[in-house]
């Protein structure tokens, strides 16, 4: 008996030693993983899925575990949740972003609350619109690097397939294939993860729903002017998702749209930063100098930085900006002259807020953040590494 209870001690710290290896992972019992399901909640359509990448909850759980592992960069410094905090709505509360190699972006990490809901996933490609394909673009892509993962795909797939956990996750969620360990499957199960995001319980959608108390008298108002031809702020920023790029609830045509907010107006012809000019860079037209995608409201009082590169540091900065109907020529002869882009939009007109209708909006923009989204433990870092 003795003998028996000593070999069982024996095993134990043999087994705790060998979960302490770097190499050697703990492996997690299915029914121990959160449940994660994709589920439109009311006033949302369903999600489109990929013919090619049909929901499961074993891909979810990887997708999750692979969000968050550092593995999938080329240094192993970063993860897609190192850019994507779940505290900030899956951003990252920088201006810019910065790579694995400490290479600096031109714009800001996008929020990935309902991503799976929009119908253009970044900020000026229009023909950017499936996770599946847009997952490889911070794995692979070097113009700039983001995790830099570009010609290192199989040393990043052997790191995976060392890990006992995946040695079992892997199979689970792709059970037909004879190799699960692909890049292709990395990217499906990553993006069906990012489809379980789905951030539709801020005290805006409470009130909707009939309590009649989740929001202050003050965001009541606020969401008055923001609804209104007044400010035109709905044109944009409307709909279920507060973004105009999203999958039609109401046809089959999803609708997007990209804006010139005249955030910059460099000369008579309205340009932009040479290195960040919009749709521009894809299709090479002038008309497109500037247009930008409509990021979601929801969540937006934890995003700052706001705009695509993060020029405005909070949410009265961002009333100034429109306010004001964009900014005038900054510098060269035209400067000063109140000029306004040409290519801005219609609705960047300029507004008058009294005091008290300003804090009114503000009120009702910080009524758009769902907090049990934001600590929801389903989302959550699975390897406990802060950010």
């Amino acid at each position: 008996m003795k003998s028996s209870r000593l070999r069982r001690a024996l095993v134990t710290v043999l087994l705790s030693a060998a979960a302490g290896c770097g190499d050697v992972d703990p492996v997690v019992a299915p029914e121990a993983e959160p449940l994660l399901t994709i589920e439109a909640p009311p006033g949302f359509p369903a999600q489109r899925l990929s013919p090619d990448n049909p929901y499961s909850l074993e891909k979810a759980r990887l997708g999750r575990y692979l969000f968050y592992d550092r593995r999938l960069s080329g240094n192993e410094t970063q993860s897609c949740g190192s850019c994507h905090q779940q505290s900030r709505a899956f951003t990252d509360g920088r201006a810019t972003g910065l790579g694995s190699t400490r290479e600096a972006h031109p714009r800001g990490a996008m929020s990935l609350a309902n991503v799976g809901y929009f119908s253009a996933l970044t900020w000026a490609n229009p023909v950017q619109r499936e996770l599946e394909r847009q997952a490889l673009v911070p794995l692979f892509g070097e113009g700039p690097v983001e995790l830099g993962l570009a010609g290192r795909e199989s040393e990043a797939l052997d790191r995976l397939r060392r890990d006992r956990r995946y040695q079992q996750m892997f199979p689970r969620a792709f059970p037909g294939d004879a190799e699960p360990f692909t890049v292709a499957n990395v990217a499906r199960a990553i993006a069906i993860f990012e489809r379980t995001l789905v951030s539709a319980d801020s005290p805006f959608d409470r009130f909707a729903r009939g309590d009649t108390r989740a929001m202050s008298e003050s965001a009541r108002r606020g969401n008055d002017l923001f609804f209104s031809e007044r400010l035109e702020c709905f044109h944009c920023h409307g709909g279920y998702a507060f973004t105009d790029s999203v999958v039609s609830a109401s046809s089959a045509f999803d609708e997007t749209a990209f804006h010139n907010t005249g955030l910059y107006n460099l000369d008579a012809q309205g340009a932009y930063p040479a290195h960040n000019t919009g749709v521009r860079e894809i299709t090479g037209r002038p008309e497109d100098m500037g247009r930008f995608r409509a990021p979601t409201l929801r969540n937006i009082a934890v995003t700052a930085p706001y705009m695509h590169d993060g020029s405005i540091a909070t949410l009265d900065g961002v009333l100034d900006h429109y306010a004001a109907g964009g900014r005038t020529i900054a510098s060269g002869p035209l400067a000063g002259v109140g000029r306004d882009n040409p290519l801005k939009s219609g609705f960047v007109s300029g507004f008058a807020l009294t005091p008290q209708e300003r804090r009114d909006v503000i009120a009702f923009l910080e009524a758009l953040t769902d907090d049990r989204f934001l600590r929801d433990p389903r989302f959550a870092d699975p390897f406990g590494n802060e950010p």
